[in-house]
């Protein structure tokens, strides 16, 4: 991890990316947390878990060095306000990274065969959702030379439309997993039902943040 002094010139985008980056690192490791999920492997889970809670943590520290350091005279292109939320949003989808996490390693279980396939286009289509979004991030430079506007402008506002619109599928695709679930209750029994019922929150968490954070930067984009 760079040192904090070293993110932080004149202007707060830098850093900005440089947080999308730490928080991409955290929903990274979903995949191989859920792969974990499927093929039982408990103690790889906790490792896992250690893993992506020591990567929000790095997270945090990053955003709390932008709070701290964002110049009070400086001229951005939005209102610090609009870049204090959309920092705030975008280190929720590092947050419901960590919940997934967490709440998977809270009894040693493995998903059920019948539940395999769905659950995997579920989780596809969530971390393209995040995906998506950490590329627009990732324009903030191209942005503020563009003063938010132009080609650059509508080149991201089209990535956003296209977060929006896996979101939306990734909700559906949560609703279909949890009727599947429920058609094998007598199988997995009630404790395993709450368990994965509260993951699959924290993962369709994960692409309401995402699209949270790619419609603050939607705001900022028709502002400026």
């Amino acid at each position: 991890m760079k040192p904090l002094s070293s993110l932080f010139g004149r202007s707060p985008f830098g850093p900005l990316v440089e947080h999308a980056k730490k928080v991409s690192s955290c929903v990274q490791l979903v995949r191989p947390m859920a792969e974990a999920l499927i093929a039982g492997e408990y103690h790889k889970m906790e490792e896992l878990q250690n893993r992506i809670s020591k990567t929000e943590h790095e997270a945090d520290l990053i955003k709390n060095g932008i709070r701290e350091h964002l110049p009070k005279q400086f001229f951005l292109a939005v209102s610090q306000r609009d870049l204090l939320h959309f920092l705030h949003q975008q280190d929720e989808i590092a947050d419901a990274a960590e919940d997934f996490a967490v709440i998977l390693t809270f009894r040693e279980m493995k998903l059920h065969p019948k539940m395999v396939e769905m659950y995997r286009e579920f989780l596809d289509k969530v971390l393209a959702t995040c995906e998506q979004t950490v590329s627009a991030t990732e324009e903030l430079g191209l942005l503020l030379e563009a003063s938010f506007g132009g080609p650059e402008a509508d080149k991201v506002l089209e990535i956003i439309d296209d977060v929006s619109r896996k979101e939306w599928e990734a909700d559906r695709l949560q609703r279909k997993l949890i009727k599947k679930m429920f058609t094998l209750e007598d199988e997995l029994g009630p404790v395993n039902i709450m368990i994965l019922s509260e993951s699959f929150k924290a993962l369709d968490a994960l692409a309401d943040a995402s699209e949270n954070t790619a419609n603050n930067l939607r705001l900022m984009i028709l502002k400026g």
